[in-house]
Formats: C-alpha cells, sequence, structure tokens
C-alpha cells in the first residue's frame, strides 16, 4: 500500500457489503477482518436484536462507541466493517478519517431493501431502527446519514452488481494510488 494508513474502514448503509467485501480485503491485504457488530454482540453477550430490546438503541450506540475507541487506539492494522449507524460516532470518525483508510460501500436504496429482505439474517441482526416499514425506514435514515457518509470517506464504491472480490480489488487499487 502507498498510503499510511495502519487501519481501513468500511462504512455505509445496511446491506451494502461491508462485511463481504471486509472478509475478502482482509484476506487480499493479509491483514486481520474485524466486524463491528459481531465485536458488539461478543461484548455483550447477546444478538444485537437482544441488546436493542433490553437496552435500546443507546444502549447499542454505548457500546459500539466503546468498541470503536478500543479500535481507535488499537496499534494494529485492521480491516474493520462498522455497523451502518458508526458514523454517528462523528469525534471517532474524525479521528479513524486522520490516521485511516475510510471506505464508503454504497448501493441504490432499491438494491440494499432487496438485500436486506433476501437475508435471512435480517431480522436477528438488523432490528428497525425506527418502527417503519423497510422502505420508509430505510429511505429516511439512509437521508439522514448519507452526508456523514461523504464527510468521512476517503473512498466511495459502489457495490452494485460486482461480486464481495471485485470490490475489494476496486478498494485495494484505490489503496496503491493514494487515495
Amino acid at each position: 500500500m502507498k498510503n499510511k494508513a495502519k487501519k481501513i474502514l468500511l462504512i455505509g448503509y445496511r446491506a451494502t457489503g461491508k462485511t463481504a467485501v471486509g472478509r475478502e480485503l482482509s484476506r487480499m491485504l493479509g491483514l486481520p477482518f474485524r466486524d463491528l457488530d459481531r465485536l458488539i454482540e461478543q461484548e455483550a453477550g447477546s444478538s444485537i436484536s437482544r441488546i436493542v430490546e433490553e437496552q435500546g438503541w443507546d444502549g447499542f450506540r454505548k457500546i459500539e462507541r466503546h468498541l470503536l475507541d478500543k479500535m481507535l487506539s488499537s496499534p494494529k492494522k485492521f480491516v474493520l466493517a462498522c455497523g451502518g449507524g458508526a458514523v454517528l460516532h462523528q469525534d471517532k470518525m474524525e479521528a479513524f478519517s486522520k490516521e485511516a483508510a475510510v471506505v464508503w460501500l454504497k448501493a441504490p436504496l432499491e438494491v440494499m431493501l432487496k438485500r436486506l429482505v433476501s437475508d435471512k439474517n435480517t431480522p436477528k441482526s438488523r432490528p428497525s431502527l425506527t418502527g417503519m416499514d423497510a422502505r420508509q425506514e430505510m429511505e429516511q435514515v439512509y437521508e439522514e446519514r448519507r452526508p456523514l457518509y461523504e464527510r468521512f470517506a476517503h473512498i466511495v464504491v459502489d457495490t452494485e452488481d460486482k461480486s464481495p472480490f471485485q470490490i475489494a480489488q476496486e478498494i485495494n487499487e484505490a489503496l496503491k494510488y493514494g487515495w
């Protein structure tokens, strides 16, 4: 890699491929892979749905913030797939953007919605953020977060009609040329 990034963060809304791409990119670069949602579940000893049910989204965000702090202070290199709302911790994202390559994976709303509906893990790992139906929620929440994704991203990759391997290759090329 031409750049000096110690860490690579994948950000983006739900169902843009952060976990699948993160695994592929970590393999490609020979770096450890971390999935923030899985780390949150390990920390809490519970599924995301259960955390949200018992502690609300505020409780979930508190655990997420704590783990982002730990990842930020780690001297190790890694690829981190962030949850869709990690960008809400703007101070942490600002700090990461100074020392990490931040990659925004995006896709059209229809593509993300189709992926969400077809993923059997959605009920367990992606509880509703607002209580609205999936389409309305996605339209509203994505529009609220989009400026944050734009603000923090060094690299932007559209994931529609691409395999995780192709997306990881695209990110790897951008990293080689100093994004």
